[in-house]
């Protein structure tokens, strides 16, 4: 009897770690998901402006929130969403959140013509040979990758992004800054 008792209050305890994992994550968004690059440092890359001289050097973020959006022109999710990141660019710009979008296996004639199309508001950047997809563990897009001023990884949405699960996901950062100080 006892070591049913044993088995049934580990089995209690496991549901109840995955319960509080699953309820932990940022807001209810389905596609807030769980991956081991959260809490790892966010990959030190130096990728060109899709339109432009120059380049974003991630790693030099240092101090930022960043919020980085992998997409594409053919990408439909990617043209929903679009309107939700220009308006929190925007609206979070003052509070030291930067956002930058990376092409994602797209031509830059057509992303250029995406972004003529739904507007421009956050530094877009390119990914020649798909190394910063591979580096962030992109497994489709649209991906939204969610990292603090630590240069840490906090959060990783799959999936169309909407209003509330990224107002939700940059209070808790900034909260947790906050809270850090």
């Amino acid at each position: 009897m006892s070591r049913q008792v044993l088995v049934v209050t580990i089995a209690s305890v496991l549901v109840g770690v995955v319960v509080m994992a699953m309820a932990t994550r940022f807001g209810s968004d389905p596609n807030a998901v769980v991956s081991p690059l959260v809490g790892t440092p966010a990959p030190a890359l130096d990728l060109p402006y899709l339109e432009g001289n120059g380049s974003v050097d991630l790693a030099a973020a240092d101090g930022e929130i960043l919020v980085v959006n992998f997409w594409a022109s053919w990408c439909f999710p990617c043209r929903a969403e679009h309107p939700v990141l220009l308006d929190a660019a925007d609206r979070w710009e003052d509070a030291g959140v930067r956002f930058v979008g990376i092409v994602y296996q797209d031509e830059t004639d057509t992303a250029s013509a995406f972004l003529d199309e739904f507007g421009r508001g956050y530094e877009a950047v390119t990914d020649g040979g798909g190394r910063a997809a591979i580096s962030f563990g992109v497994f489709g897009i649209p991906e939204t990758f969610l990292i603090g001023r630590d240069g840490n990884i906090a959060g990783v949405v799959r999936g169309e992004i909407d209003a509330e699960i990224l107002e939700s996901a940059l209070q808790q950062l900034l909260l947790a800054d906050a809270t850090a100080d």
